[in-house]
């Protein structure tokens, strides 16, 4: 199973004070198209505003499942060698700080912010 790194270090705005995109990054998102395009990626990855409710532990990780007849999704804690059958579906990139603080981050200049599983309708 994937692994999150701790983000003692690295800690996010609470969703409050993060700062949404707006018109003065509109360079900035053309630049990001034009790399997503380059890679043919447009329709795989997109943004999303890093931010954090709540701390999580290093042992933790958060896991987003889905309801697809309720048309609902849920957000929830789990711990990282319990959750089943999940795949990473958001990531944050790492700044280089010349020493690896786990292999994840070794290998990828991103770490994994969450997990995604499907509920099973008879799991409710």
């Amino acid at each position: 199973m994937p692994t999150q790194t701790s983000r003692a270090s690295h800690s996010l705005p609470r969703f409050e004070d993060a700062e949404p995109l707006g018109p003065q990054d509109a360079e900035f998102a053309r630049d990001i198209k034009a790399v997503l395009e380059k890679h043919g990626n447009l329709d795989r990855f997109g943004l999303v505003l890093l931010h954090d409710h709540f701390a999580l532990g290093g042992d933790e990780v958060l896991v987003e499942t889905n309801d697809p007849q309720a048309r609902t999704l849920h957000v929830e804690v789990e711990k990282k060698g319990e959750t089943k059958h999940a795949q990473p579906s958001q990531w944050r990139f790492v700044a280089d700080s010349g020493e690896a603080t786990t292999a994840q981050s070794a290998s990828t200049p991103y770490e994994v912010l969450m997990l995604c599983l499907t509920l099973a309708c008879e799991d409710r």
